[in-house]
């Protein structure tokens, strides 16, 4: 493989942010160093989390398989689990690593919160996708919630509901529809 360093522009300021605060939390078991606390990460990824979830939606109704699979597996799952790891580490006062690829969450997770997750993993069936998509909103909410509170930030509940209305419309909207709002 062929690596180049390139300097970062201030376009790609906030991926590298979010990259950095995830390798801090993961060295955060070996290095005394406080993980962030003012909040913009956690507002961040919950915004990311209910914005894209839109994306799942629409693939589903429009039928496009890898697409909806893909938004969901890699993106709405990445941001589920940063919450996962924040809530762990906020119960654990960010003294224990939820793993790499949430490899501990059994460990860490009551069951639960453990059972809800495995749901959030499905097959190709589309109502199956659904209900592993609506776990997932709840899981997240849930958690967020708890950790919005540690951090002293409010949970952005207006959005978590639209979304889920929007979300709840998408769902039942006929195949023979000619628009998604």
């Amino acid at each position: 493989m062929n690596y180049k360093i390139m300097k970062a522009d201030s376009k790609e300021m906030d991926l590298l942010q979010n990259l950095l605060q995830f390798y801090i939390y993961d060295f955060s078991e070996f290095i005394d160093i406080d993980v962030e606390e003012n909040g913009e990460q956690y507002l961040s990824n919950c915004n990311n989390f209910l914005w894209c979830l839109q994306n799942v939606a629409k693939g589903i109704w429009r039928d496009e398989l890898p697409y909806s699979k893909q938004m969901f597996e890699l993106v709405i799952r990445s941001e589920l689990h940063q919450m996962v790891d924040w809530w762990i580490g906020s119960q654990h006062n960010f003294k224990i690593s939820p793993g790499k690829f949430g490899k501990y969450y059994k460990k860490h997770l009551p069951k639960r919160f453990w059972e809800m997750y495995k749901k959030t993993y499905c097959d190709s069936e589309y109502d199956h996708m659904w209900e592993s998509l609506f776990t997932a909103c709840e899981l997240f909410r849930i958690l967020a919630v708890d950790v919005g509170e540690e951090l002293g930030v409010e949970y952005p509940y207006i959005e978590d509901k639209n979304m889920m209305m929007y979300l709840e419309g998408v769902r039942n909207l006929p195949k023979d529809a000619t628009d998604i709002y």
